[in-house]
């Protein structure tokens, strides 16, 4: 080490000793800061004895009521839980006894990812039902109760807890044609055991919602706690974000824990009181579970009996067509709109998908299977914007035999002060000839809300679910052509072959589109292309590291889509004499000549009369400028 190095060395080590003890907090500083830690670790202290000390009570008031056969529902305090199931064609319901609740969901003909034939929603392991009622000396909870259970057929049973002497508790179910069940809730004697202003009781609803599909990221990013305002529209806890007690301050109609394509619903007759508080937790990736919900709530209750307190649960498929027809089966006669768990997009993408998309999927997934399904839809759909499709090639076309034209007419303008001159020109010259640069765009934006609407519909559409096409396993998920064990950040643990394709085929569509923009630019414009088309290039990798993960259903419609296009623009270019459509804008240009005062029309002509203020503002702006520069010579 030379002198110069020791020297650095010395001088850095002399800094940083320097800016520790500047920077250092004084002893006033640090003694302050050590008596908030300790007084923040006292009340930590004191906060975990009090939860202990609360605990300790409700577990030694839960051993007194064991002990004391005069405690209310002393004898329905002891017991064992015994299962009671109610099916039809469509779900099993199993229940306990121990709580009177349903403790497992089982829906019928969705086979679960795991190979069984039927999907099971949750079981006692992973969800929770309690109605808690606050009486003067005690909180009766339902789920520590143990019910008699009577009056049991396939669809039908009531359960009973009593406390003596007239007073009980009876719940009835009643399962209907499909996945809607029916509950009543009711007290008998019990009016005197609560304060007169007591109206309401508290739900405590909690599920651990499993994973149901192969691809856990796409999969969550639908799972979602979703909830229905009274008298309002559906709302949603952030899907990929942590919420806890998250207060909602409206009162609600239901509560759905959803995940892609089933949902748990809990509707009530009398709405859920205002100020519910609702948590939304994700799991993480490899624990078999989405997202941890829980949705504590406060609903009607009549202590006297004399009107029971009313619930509709749904267990089922996000089936926008079946949700429709559960909803005509309530028999609360509310405006549940249980269809939005099935999200179609924004307003004007939802008016695609409910009133096109959705008919013609019902249609053709009747007679096709779900991958030429698929075909088909993408088929019509080109069939009916090829005419917007064909227009905007043309204007493409009409430019590109233009383009020596333009050359020759705008010349002059090659310096870059002189752009706002060329555009001038070039406008002047589309007007000779009739052309419209603009005619071409806005037919290929009404493409795009199509687009969209397909990148919300077919993720919800759990018709896919399942089904096979060519190589694809299930067109509801991915499929992997490589998968590792390890998860590398933006792609994850696989590769998904329609996802490839669907970049490729972008690719390949974007150079034949760059071809044909390129053939007609002007002077420095093809310049300006080269970097643009770079851009171009680095968006079907981007959307690589997007839909990796998503649907092969998707992947494989855009992949379809790009392929019809990329033929269609093919067929098209071979199909277009450029002489005669040269001949043709000669014609149109004579007829223009005689007729000087036309004008173009539409957006061209407002734009070419906005450049020609501009034009003319900028001539005014200079002309003034040379007067001030004139005057200031003498």
């Amino acid at each position: 080490m030379d002198r110069n190095n020791l020297i650095g060395f010395v001088l850095i080590a002399v800094v940083i000793i320097v800016f520790s003890w500047w920077s250092a907090p004084s002893a006033e500083e640090q003694r302050a800061a050590f008596v908030q830690d300790s007084i923040a670790q006292v009340e930590q202290l004191k906060a975990e004895k009090q939860k202990q000390i609360v605990k300790a009570k409700a577990v030694e008031a839960k051993k007194k009521a064991l002990e004391d056969t005069t405690a209310l529902f002393h004898n329905a305090l002891n017991g064992t839980g015994e299962k009671v199931v109610l099916k039809n064609e469509k779900v099993e319901l199993t229940f306990n006894t121990k709580g009177a609740t349903v403790e497992q969901a089982v829906v019928k003909g969705f086979p679960d990812r795991k190979g069984n034939p039927d999907v099971t929603l949750f079981d006692a392991s992973t969800q929770s039902l309690n109605f808690t009622f606050s009486a003067k000396e005690t909180n009766i909870s339902t789920q520590d109760l143990y019910f008699n259970v009577s009056e049991v057929t396939d669809t039908t049973a009531v359960f009973t807890a009593e406390a003596g002497n007239g007073k009980e508790i009876i719940i009835n179910y009643l399962l209907g044609k499909d996945y809607m069940l029916h509950m009543k809730m009711q007290v008998n004697g019990m009016a005197g055991l609560f304060p007169p202003t007591t109206s309401t009781m508290d739900v405590n609803w909690k599920e651990l919602c499993p994973q149901q599909e192969k691809g856990f990221t796409f999969e969550n990013r639908y799972a979602t706690l979703t909830y229905k305002e009274k008298n309002g529209s559906t709302d949603h806890l952030n899907e990929m974000s942590e919420k806890r007690d998250e207060r909602v301050e409206e009162s609600l109609d239901w509560v759905a824990f959803k995940d892609q394509f089933f949902s748990s619903i809990m509707i009530a007759k009398t709405d859920f009181a205002k100020d519910a508080l609702m948590t939304s937790i994700p799991q993480e990736k490899g624990s078999g579970y989405l997202k941890q919900y829980e949705a504590k709530m406060k609903t009607f209750f009549d202590p006297t009996g004399n009107t029971p307190s009313e619930f509709e649960f749904y267990f089922g498929p996000n089936d926008f067509r079946k949700l429709q027809s559960v909803e005509e089966e309530s028999t609360f006669g509310k405006e549940l709109k249980l269809k939005k768990l099935v999200y179609l997009g924004w307003p004007i993408v939802r008016i695609i998908n409910r009133w096109f998309i959705l008919y013609v999927f019902d249609w053709l997934s009747k007679l096709f299977p779900m991958g030429i399904v698929l075909i088909l839809i993408t088929l019509l759909l080109k069939a009916i914007t090829f005419p917007l499709v064909k227009k905007s090639y043309m204007s493409s076309a009409k430019m590109r035999v233009l383009k020596p034209k333009l050359e020759e007419a705008t010349k002059q303008f090659d310096k870059p002060e002189d752009q706002m001159q060329k555009q001038q020109a070039m406008m002047a010259e589309y007007s000779k000839y009739g052309v419209s640069p603009l005619s071409g765009c806005l037919p290929m934006l009404i493409q795009m809300p199509i687009w969209i609407a397909m990148f919300n519909y077919v993720p919800n559409a759990i018709q896919l679910r399942g089904e096979s096409f060519l190589w694809i396993n299930d067109l509801s998920t991915y499929d992997p052509i490589v998968e590792w064990s390890t998860n590398i950040w933006g792609i994850g643990d696989h590769l998904s072959l329609t996802c490839i394709l669907f970049c490729v085929a972008n690719i390949l569509y974007s150079y034949m589109t760059m071809r044909q923009q390129k053939d007609q630019m002007v002077g420095q414009q093809a310049e300006q292309m080269k970097m643009m088309q770079w851009m171009m290039y680095l968006m079907p990798l981007m959307f690589f590291f997007m839909f990796n993960d998503y649907s092969s259903g998707l992947n494989f419609y855009y992949f379809i889509s790009l392929f019809f296009s990329a033929a269609i623009m093919w067929t098209l270019r071979k199909t277009t004499n450029d002489k005669k459509l040269l001949a043709i804008l000669e014609a149109k240009y004579q007829e223009n000549k005689n007729n000087p005062k036309r004008k173009m029309g539409g957006l061209a002509g407002r734009l070419q009369a906005m450049q020609e203020q501009q034009m003319e503002m900028q001539r005014k702006r200079e002309e003034l400028e040379r007067k001030r520069k004139n005057l200031g010579k003498y």
